[in-house]
């Protein structure tokens, strides 16, 4: 039988504020373990916790831009449960009051391109974090994280298959990181997702029994989670068995979901309206306000550099793949850098750097006018393309002066014809086997006595010019005599 796999997602983005949701406490990440959180976000009793504005702020923006409803009246409710990590044994969330609703966001994937419909985006705190020691028999906990504002995105189950699970949050991070939202930063868990799936004989309308697999903190766990998992309810299904409805654990070392409970329903949860928080109005205006700032995304951009700069879709997929990166390009044209150069220097060496580094776009300190200054001296002849990488390499870090380094260690470009072609005869009279190899129609061989004249060159010379006249000697019989009958 063929089955068809049917995938709803619920994707937990921490947001982008400086303190947490309820209390003033520091959400950098990091830290030594239950050093940032207080009273009021481990919830001792006498304490009352305050909203943060930003946070409402930041999860509205978010609501916009997945053209989402917003809601003007909204509430938070207390999600009753008892586990290690919340200290207090109740979350305060929103089940019946979510501050936005009914929207969509847009994936492609080898299957083409669809819009996926958001049921509803809501507001509510992080728990704390579990740290597991098998070896020791102990379990740790570290508060730090409790009460970090986080939304919640909760699709349909109109995903179909790994590829487009994958698609789905590849496009949700790309909308929250243009819009300032949150970092999106998986590595440490601001971006967090849980996968609920079921899977049907293909051509049925009815869904099945779904699992819940919790905390995957990776794209690649979340593909393979969504391959195994298909995979094995599929063949229970055929082994006559059922499929518990459960929640369940991605296993990363063993590849493998393994159960962890049975799956929760709302009533479980004992929802009922927090008491210590008042509801939240938006007034039309600030939503208004709110819409106006909203920033131009990453499709939007595409769309206008193809058209204004004249690039290819793939140049613009890769410039738009984070807004650090679409600034610093969009500021080196404003400094009169052609469009296709700039693309270039960037798809090719700062991404390089950067992945070297191990560091974000929005972390370098490579400025827009140093890489201009070093493009605009490669365009002008000053200095050949591998001359200019080796002078990139030298102040990536530092955002050094590119004149001054250029100036200081001698590098400007060798364009007097008489010095090349001096070297030249040289490179011909010390490599006769190679020039012959040339003649006898060995294109390698050229290359090989180009790299000779750069070398005696110091590599500073103009290659175009190292080409021609190269070109001239061998072609024109200006190299060493021929050999043979």
């Amino acid at each position: 039988m063929i089955w068809e796999t049917v995938i709803g997602l619920e994707v937990h983005v921490e947001l982008a504020t400086r303190t947490k949701i309820f209390c003033a406490c520091s959400t950098a990440f990091g830290g030594e373990p239950n050093t940032r959180c207080c009273p009021v976000c481990t919830g001792m009793p006498g304490t009352l916790p305050v909203l943060n504005r930003r946070a409402v702020e930041l999860a509205v923006k978010a609501g916009l831009g997945l053209d989402c409803a917003i809601t003007r009246h909204s509430r938070f409710d207390r999600k009753n449960y008892f586990y290690p990590d919340l200290p207090k044994a109740y979350q305060i969330s929103q089940l019946y009051l979510p501050i936005a609703r009914d929207g969509t966001v847009e994936i492609s994937s080898p299957a083409g391109r669809k819009a996926v419909r958001i049921r509803e985006l809501h507001l509510e705190e992080d728990a704390g974090k579990l740290t597991h020691d098998p070896a020791a028999g102990v379990s740790r906990v570290d508060y730090n994280r409790c009460g970090v504002p986080l939304i919640e995105i909760v699709t349909e189950p109109d995903l179909r298959g790994a590829e487009e699970a994958v698609a789905c949050l590849e496009a949700l991070r790309e909308i929250l990181r243009y819009l300032g939202v949150s970092g999106c930063k998986m590595q440490e868990g601001s971006l967090r997702c849980d996968v609920n799936l079921s899977v049907r004989p293909a051509g049925s309308g009815a869904l099945g029994p779904r699992t819940e697999m919790k905390n995957l903190g990776s794209f690649r766990a979340v593909a393979r989670a969504v391959e195994y998992e298909a995979r094995r309810q599929a063949a229970l299904l055929e082994g006559g068995g059922r499929v518990a409805r459960e929640t369940r654990r991605w296993d990363e070392e063993r590849n493998v979901s393994l159960p962890m409970r049975a799956k929760e329903e709302a009533r479980d949860y004992r929802y009922f309206p927090e008491p210590d928080l008042p509801p939240v109005e938006l007034a039309e205006e600030y939503l208004d306000r709110l819409r106006a700032a909203q920033p131009e995304l990453a499709r939007a951009k595409r769309a206008r550099y193809q058209a204004d700069y004249g690039l290819g879709e793939y140049d613009c997929r890769m410039l738009t793949s984070d807004p650090a990166l679409a600034r610093f390009f969009e500021a080196l044209a404003a400094l009169g850098t052609p469009a296709k150069q700039g693309a270039n220097w960037i798809m090719g060496e700062v991404l390089g750097a950067l992945s070297q580094r191990g560091i974000e776009p929005g972390e370098m300190k490579l400025t827009p006018p140093t890489l201009a200054r070093l493009i605009a001296l490669v365009e002008a002849g000053t200095l050949n393309r591998n001359t200019a990488v080796k002078v990139f390499e030298a102040v990536f870090d530092t955002d050094g002066d590119v004149d001054a380094f250029v100036a200081a260690h001698g590098l400007e470009q060798v364009s007097d014809g008489g010095l090349i072609r001096e070297a030249a005869v040289r490179a011909l009279e010390a490599n006769p086997r190679s020039v012959e190899d040339y003649r006898g129609g060995k294109a390698r061989a050229f290359g090989f006595l180009v790299g000779q004249v750069m070398r005696q060159l110091g590599g500073k010379a103009d290659p175009r010019t190292v080409n021609a006249v190269l070109r001239e000697l061998l072609d024109g019989g200006g190299g060493p005599a021929r050999t043979g009958a």
